[in-house]
């Protein structure tokens, strides 16, 4: 143990040198990732032989589970206010080397940012008269072990008090958090998951079939990343952590709404199986299918832990709100769109598999669909459309890893989705989206190539409000009511193609628009549309559970409805001539606002495109 605080010791004077360069936080543009603000790189080893860190049980998931609870019991003689239980995995947190970020700096560089911390009189009022306390915290599994350790001295100068004994599960490689998604075909199903398994260790496969009938295996495709993927620090330092393998499985040729089951495995050398618990999924209904079909849409949610761990800041723990009430209503929603800002990792990589198994009871019975937003992609010189370290150096590798999406290329990450009623849209803001660019003809052809009669709800989804928003944010920062240049181009063709919505995130809370077009209101705002289309109607859902935007004072003409607080929208498409639009807070799950759009598709294609003579509110 002695040689270990050495080692450190050595390291943490790398580590000084290294953030004084370059920086280790990263402060990122609406939010801030908890993570950042323990100043790692001005850490120093303070062991005390009297003070003591012990957890138990040392082995957990001894039934297989993926999620298990540890105590940790600790002392320390000099207590104080300020001192904290750091969770850190490998357990041999001292051991971990950065290679250097710049040209210049010196190895090895430490990596010790935890994945989670929680102060030390957390619970433990009497932690200050006595130095004795202790926490019960949530591990997930995470593919290796752990160990806890005592900080005295706060978050902005820590000093390494004890480390405890280390703590497993008893099979950290396996397969967990499969995320489902639809594929490039509306009666095609992906599966994707992560293990610990390489394909030289295990073969990985799904096996599915209808519910109560034959099962069948289908193989899966296997990914991962290294740190040198990464484009900049923390996700290259102290925020890299190993991914593990990323492994997606296709399962072809579904009948429409019917219930599968499926499971994930891998076949080790010797024969012998690894299998995760079984779950069960809906196929999808044929594009046009006349029946009940539900989506849920929001974005901006992250993570949060229900031990109350990563309580500096509280930036998103009202992404548990949304989630749970999500859960409680999965037996009335057939999908979700999560629009960009998925986990706000912002570069500390370990906040992925935290994400993944917060979101696995939903993403594993219904599709979870994402579009991408600029705390996973934004990094200057890296080809974003914004110059911004909004992604803390991920520059978009873990989110196009971790997720599959139906696009032609998963790097662009942008696409369609076909799902009964509806086709989607799902553009990305980080990339150029104006006329003449890849995007922009993309975006052209999914709204123009779909058959109204079959498919009669079209809806146009992107992260940063292309359209209208009156956030203070867009108030501040750029003196318009959307990102500049947002609907040049795009609202031309929301009007030509008539997009019945578009929603947006990135301000974190909720706001509807009259139907508009060049900032006119073409139609009152109403809780009722019907007969032809006249302008598409605007919805930010950005109030997934991360911080809230305020509005500006100003209520705009065309501002409808808003609302200050943590929401989602459901999509109720209820036949081929009503759609249903509700806005649902998390907090309790009742509808706050809501409108029905009702018309049939003659009514959208009451003149041809071509034909249609050009129409103009410009003033």
């Amino acid at each position: 143990m002695r040689f270990r605080f050495l080692v450190m010791a050595a390291a943490v004077r790398w580590v000084v040198l290294a953030c004084v360069v370059v920086g280790c936080a990263t402060v990122a543009h609406g939010g801030v990732q908890p993570l950042s603000r323990i100043a790692m790189e001005r850490a120093t080893v303070a062991t005390d032989a009297s003070a003591r860190v012990k957890a138990h049980p040392t082995v957990l998931g001894l039934k297989g589970e993926s999620s298990d609870w540890v105590v940790v019991e600790f002392f320390n003689p000099k207590p104080s206010d300020d001192d904290w239980i750091g969770v850190f995995s490998p357990s041999e947190f001292s051991s971990e080397i950065c290679q250097p970020e710049y040209y210049g700096d010196l190895p090895p560089l430490l990596c010790t940012a935890p994945v989670k911390f929680q102060y030390a009189n957390f619970k433990n009022d009497a932690y200050n008269r006595s130095g004795n306390g202790s926490l019960r915290l949530q591990l997930i599994n995470q593919r290796a072990d752990f160990s806890f350790a005592l900080f005295s001295g706060g978050f902005s100068t820590p000093k390494l008090i004890a480390v405890s004994n280390k703590v497993s599960f008893q099979n950290p490689k396996a397969p967990v958090y499969p995320r489902l998604a639809q594929g490039k075909s509306w009666n095609e199903m992906t599966v994707t998951w992560t293990s610990g398994y390489s394909i030289k260790e295990a073969m990985p496969f799904v096996e599915w079939g209808h519910k109560g009938g034959n099962r069948m295996l289908s193989p899966a495709g296997t990914l991962t990343f290294s740190r040198n993927s990464m484009c900049g620090s923390p996700a290259r330092t102290v925020g890299w952590r190993d991914p593990g393998y990323i492994h997606t499985s296709f399962l072809k040729e579904l009948w429409p709404d019917s219930l599968y089951t499926y499971r994930l495995g891998h076949r080790l050398p010797d024969g012998t199986h690894i299998w995760s618990k079984s779950y069960s999924f809906r196929a999808s209904p044929y594009p046009g299918q006349d029946s009940l079909q539900r989506v849920v849409i929001f974005g901006d949610l992250g993570k949060a832990e229900i031990d109350g761990s990563d309580e500096y800041g509280n930036y998103e723990q009202a992404s548990l709100y949304t989630t749970n009430q999500i859960i409680k209503e999965l037996d009335s929603i057939d999908m979700v769109i999560h629009i960009g800002d998925i986990s706000y990792a912002n570069g500390y990589l370990a906040q992925w598999d935290q994400f993944t198994a917060q979101i696995e009871p939903i993403a594993s019975a219904v599709p979870y669909m994402i579009g991408i937003g600029n705390h996973e992609r934004d990094w200057p010189e890296t080809g974003s459309f914004y110059g911004h370290n909004d992604s803390g150096g991920e520059c978009g590798v873990p989110t196009q890893t971790l997720f599959y999406v139906p696009a032609e290329n998963r790097a662009k990450f942008w696409y369609k989705t076909d799902y009964g009623m509806f086709r989607f849209c799902v553009a990305n803001t980080e990339e150029d989206w104006r006329p003449g660019t890849e995007q922009y003809k993309f975006i052209e052809h999914c709204l123009s190539s779909v058959d109204r009669s079959k498919q009669p709800w079209l809806i146009f989804l992107a992260h940063r409000v292309l359209g209208y928003s009156s956030g203070s944010w867009y108030e501040i920062m750029m003196g318009t009511y959307g990102e500049p240049m947002g609907r040049d181009g795009l609202e031309e063709l929301w009007q030509k193609y008539k997009v019945d919505l578009a929603v947006f995130g990135h301000i974190h809370s909720y706001e509807r628009t009259c139907p508009i077009y060049q900032s006119r209101c073409v139609q009152d705002g109403s809780d009722h549309y019907s007969g032809r289309f006249n302008a598409t109607t605007h919805v930010v859902v950005g109030g997934g559970g991360a911080s809230l935007s305020p509005f500006r004072d100003n209520i705009p003409y065309w501002s409808f409805f808003r609302d200050y607080d943590f929401g989602f929208g459901k999509l109720t498409a209820i036949n081929h001539s009503t759609l249903l639009f509700e806005y649902k807070k998390s907090r309790d799950g009742n509808v706050y606002d809501h409108f029905t759009i009702s018309r049939d598709y003659r009514d959208i294609l009451a003149c041809s495109i071509d034909n249609c003579p050009r129409t103009t509110l410009a003033v």
